[in-house]
């Protein structure tokens, strides 16, 4: 199956656009630590597949397949394209390995527990080339070093933007924000 065609008429000119972008950000990434680039360039096509969908849609379809979701992703549309296009990733286009799908259903919120093959497409999604926000080059500077400091700097980053527009921060947010200092401090790196 061609994701990248597929994606291309799923997804608006802008959205898919930036799943390129992840894609070639995850690729890159996923070879320079160590990790599957062809998966990572997969990953990165397909992670925002059910972005598309309203707010109404990903939670009738959270329900239908019996998500267990907390209240917060609940409310958060923005969270739960994540965990809704991971289950449609297996149900509808067959994808069964769980290494994207874990990554895909936790690429907006992070854990404390990431495998480097999630935390790839995390950063990727958040440094790919299209993104540009005061800050990105840096957290891209980063990325070319060391793994771990870049996504401190982007959880950081999403944490205060979340905060400074009122909303609900994620428990898992914060979760993997702390398990990235404890690691960093370990290593000796802060």
């Amino acid at each position: 199956m061609n994701y990248t065609s597929l994606m291309k008429e799923k997804l608006d000119h802008e959205l898919f656009r930036h799943c390129l972008g992840t894609a070639k950000a995850a690729a890159e990434l996923a070879e320079r630590y160590d990790e599957d680039s062809e998966k990572a360039y997969l990953a990165g096509i397909v992670h925002d597949y059910a972005k598309s969908l309203s707010g109404r849609e990903l939670l009738e379809v959270a329900d239908q397949m019996q998500l267990p979701l907390d209240s917060i992703t609940r409310q958060q549309h923005k969270l739960l394209h994540a965990p809704v296009g991971a289950v449609l990733l297996e149900k509808e286009l067959g994808i069964s390995d769980p290494e994207i799908l874990k990554a895909v259903a936790f690429h907006t919120t992070g854990h404390d527990r990431m495998s480097t093959f999630e935390k790839v497409l995390y950063l990727a999604d958040y440094i790919e080339e299209n993104r540009q926000f005061e800050g990105v080059e840096k957290i891209r500077k980063a990325a070319e070093k060391d793994l771990e400091l870049a996504l401190l700097a982007a959880i950081d980053m999403a944490i205060q933007s979340i905060l400074d527009r009122g909303l609900m921060l994620h428990p898992n947010s914060v979760a993997f924000r702390n398990s990235l200092l404890k690691k960093l401090a370990a290593e000796n790196k802060l």
